[in-house]
């Protein structure tokens, strides 16, 4: 038996990457898992199927309140209940490096839409359901950025450190519910759409690998552990707090 058997899991932003491999790394403990993108998730969702899981496609516009609801409606009828949510679901590929003074009024926006508020709202959703039975996890991807203090990408890195302050405000709100309201911030990770632009601004995988102690190519898997971590009774006595994975790129 996993250690998530009988426990029903949300992913934003799963229908590929690194979202797609914490569903596929539920699933196979035991978990029932909704996959969650603007994307179909079908073709993780027949994967996780095909592996002996149980998976749905709800989609979802995190930026959206009606949307939102309507996923975490979907999944908890579906499955009867929800205990787990990772907010994944974030803008970083879709959205040009440039200095602070050249980034668009509407690019900040649509960053923060998603990354921000689409967290927020994810929360605001699922937390009413996990209420219901006085348990759940909220996994909050930030990400290495935010502790390092990073050229070319303001935008994004102000999204992912207010990802942080949520986190933390949160789990003091939330605590009498049982509800554990953690981050996990990865560092540049080799998914398909992270590879397809790391010479943007003469970014360079191998620049990103110099920087860490463990000098390799972070991959999606390599995240796995550390959310099902925190996603699991393990982490039962923690909340509030912040999971830096990045091979040692950031040490805090």
């Amino acid at each position: 038996m996993g250690r998530f058997e009988g426990r029903v899991a949300l992913i934003t932003g799963a229908a590929q990457g690194i979202g797609a491999a914490f569903a596929k790394g539920l699933a196979a403990e035991g978990a029932k898992v909704a996959i969650s993108d603007l994307d179909s998730g079908q073709t993780v969702v027949d994967i996780i199927k095909q592996q002996g899981g149980d998976a749905i496609d709800a989609p979802c516009d995190v930026s959206d309140e009606a949307s939102s609801l309507a996923a975490v409606k979907k999944t908890a009828e579906y499955f009867g209940r929800l205990d787990i949510l990772v907010n994944n679901a974030a803008l970083f590929t879709q959205i040009p490096r440039a200095s602070f003074d050249e980034i668009t009024v509407e690019d900040w926006d649509r960053v923060c839409n998603v990354n921000i508020r689409g967290v927020w709202l994810m929360c605001k959703a699922a937390v009413p359901e996990m209420r219901k039975n006085s348990y759940g996890k909220i996994i909050n991807i930030s990400s290495g950025r935010a502790f390092k203090g990073s050229p070319d990408f303001l935008h994004y890195d102000a999204s992912k450190v207010a990802v942080l302050g949520i986190t933390r405000s949160l789990a003091r709100e939330v605590g009498d519910d049982g509800i554990n309201v953690n981050a996990l911030a990865p560092g540049s990770t080799a998914s398909e759409n992270v590879l397809a632009r790391q010479t943007d601004k003469g970014v360079t995988m191998e620049s990103t690998i110099a920087s860490r102690a463990l000098k390799r190519m972070e991959t999606p898997e390599d995240l796995v552990g550390a959310c099902l971590f925190l996603a699991s009774s393990d982490s039962d006595f923690m909340t509030g707090q912040s999971l830096v994975v990045d091979g040692g790129s950031v040490m805090h």
